[in-house]
C-alpha cells in the first residue's frame, strides 16, 4: 500500500521538532548539528529572532492578498533586491523551480517582442540543477532528471561544465537566446565557475546579444562572502534566479532581471497566485536587511576562511575517504574516495547533517550564522565520521 505521503524521496529515518541556531533535535531529543540547513535555505538558522518577530508581526495583519492588489511588503523586498544588485525589476515565485520559469520565458519573450522569434535556445552546462518542473529538467537533459517524463520541453542546447573558446562561441547563433549558468554548481559537486570564465560568458553574451542568465537559488544570499556570486567576478546578468535563503526557511522565490531582459513581460503574460505573498516578503526584507550588511558578508568570508582551513586539514588527515575541499565561502563540498552517502551516514552517527551531491560529494553548507566553536565541533564530529568509514571499508 502506498503510503499517505508520496514515496518520492529517499529520507533518512530522522524526525526533527525543533531547531534553534545551528542545531536540531530530533523526536527522541538527540541534538543534531545541522551543517545541511535545509540545503543552504536556513541561511540565518533555526528559529532565528529576527525572522520569527518579523513573520509574527505580519501574520498578525494579514496573510494573503493575491496580486490582485498593490501588497506594500512585495515592494519594499522589490526595491531593496534593486537597491542592492545589478537588477531594475523583481518579480516573485515560491521557489527556484517557478523561478527557472520565468527565467526561460522572459528570455524568449525578449527576442519574440525584438522581431527575432527564432531566438528561442538556451544554453545550459552538464552537472547543472534548475529545478524539477519541465523546463528545469530539459535545461539540465539528463537521464537521471528526464527518464519517463517525455516528450521533453525543446530549446535547450547542452554543453560540458567549463567548455569555452569555440566549443562555447560555435554553440552561439541566430536560434540563441540565452546562456543559463549557476555560477557555483550545487547539486553538481559544488563546482564554481571561475572568475574568468564567468566575465568570459559576459563578454560573450555582449558581442552577440544574447542575454545571460544566472541561477544562484543555492548560491546567492551570501553564501560565497557576497550577497550573491557573481560579484566576485563583477560579471553581472542580465536576469538572475534567486530562491532558498532569501526567505531564510519560508518558501520564497524571485527573478531578477534589467529593464531590457524584462522588456516582453507586459501585463498578463505571466502571474502567481502566491508569489509576492506578504508574510513571505516580510520575512524576506528582514533576511536582505542582515545579509547585505558588510560586516554580516565580513564574517561569513572570514567564518568560511576557517571552515575551509579545518576541512583541508581534514582531507590531509583522511586521504582514504576524501580528496580535496571544493566550493566557495560557506558553500563547500567534500569530494570523496569512499562514498558520499557512507560520509553523510556516518555523520548522522555523529550526530551531524550533511547533505550528498552529485560527483561523489559531500556538501558542508552551515548556516551564515554558524559559530567558530560549532565549526571546530562539526569538524570534529567530521573526523570521527571518517574514521569509522575508513575502518568500515578496511574491513570489507
Amino acid at each position: 500500500m502506498v503510503p499517505s505521503v508520496l514515496p518520492i524521496y529517499n529520507r533518512a529515518p530522522l524526525s526533527f521538532e525543533t531547531g534553534e541556531g545551528s542545531w536540531l533535535v530530533a523526536t527522541d531529543g538527540t541534538r543534531y548539528l545541522d551543517f545541511g540547513a535545509g540545503i543552504a535555505v536556513n541561511a540565518l538558522g533555526h528559529a532565528n529572532p529576527a525572522l520569527v518577530a518579523a513573520l509574527t508581526a505580519q501574520a498578525n495583519r494579514i496573510w494573503h492578498l493575491s496580486n490582485l492588489y498593490h501588497i506594500p511588503e512585495q515592494e519594499a523586498l522589490a526595491d531593496a533586491l534593486v537597491e542592492k544588485t545589478f537588477a531594475d525589476t523583481v518579480f516573485f515565485t515560491n521557489s527556484g523551480t517557478e523561478a527557472c520559469e520565468l527565467a526561460v520565458k522572459m528570455a524568449r519573450k525578449y527576442w519574440y517582442e525584438k522581431g527575432q522569434p527564432e531566438r528561442v535556445n538556451i544554453v545550459t552546462f552538464s552537472g547543472a540543477f534548475h529545478g524539477r518542473s519541465s523546463a528545469a529538467i530539459a535545461a539540465v537533459g539528463t537521464e537521471k532528471m528526464t527518464k519517463g517524463f517525455g516528450p521533453l520541453l525543446p530549446g535547450f542546447i547542452h554543453l560540458p561544465f567549463g567548455a569555452h573558446g569555440s566549443v562555447l562561441q560555435n554553440a552561439i547563433d541566430e536560434t540563441v537566446a540565452a546562456i543559463m549558468v549557476e555560477p557555483v554548481q550545487g547539486e553538481g559537486g559544488l563546482r564554481p565557475l571561475p572568475d574568468p570564465c564567468l566575465k568570459g560568458l559576459r563578454d560573450l553574451c555582449d558581442e552577440t546579444g544574447t542575454l545571460l542568465i544566472y541561477d544562484e537559488v543555492q548560491c546567492g544570499m551570501g553564501r560565497t562572502g557576497k550577497l550573491f556570486a557573481h560579484e566576485w567576478a563583477g560579471a553581472a546578468p542580465d536576469i538572475m534566479m534567486i530562491a532558498k535563503g532569501i526567505g531564510g526557511g519560508f518558501p520564497l522565490g524571485a527573478v531578477l532581471a534589467t529593464e531590457a531582459a524584462a522588456s516582453g513581460m507586459s501585463a498578463g503574460t505571466h502571474g502567481s497566485t502566491y508569489g509576492g505573498n506578504p508574510l513571505a516578503c516580510a520575512v524576506g526584507k528582514t533576511v536582505i536587511d542582515i545579509i547585505s550588511d558588510p560586516a554580516f558578508l565580513d564574517e561569513v568570508n572570514r567564518k568560511a576562511g576557517l571552515l575551509r582551513q579545518r576541512l583541508e586539514g581534514l582531507v590531509a588527515s583522511h586521504p582514504e575517504v576524501f580528496e580535496a575541499v571544493r566550493g566557495s565561502g560557506l558553500m563547500l563540498g567534500l569530494k570523496c574516495r569512499a562514498a558520499n552517502t557512507d560520509v553523510v551516514q556516518a555523520g548522522y552517527d555523529q550526530h551531524l547533517l550533511t547533505v550528498p551531491a552529485g560527483d561523489n560529494v559531500v556538501r558542508i553548507l552551515p548556516p551564515l550564522t554558524i559559530s567558530d566553536e560549532e565549526i571546530a565541533e562539526a569538524v570534529a564530529r567530521l573526523d570521527a565520521a571518517a574514521t569509522a568509514v575508513a575502518a568500515k571499508e578496511a574491513r570489507a
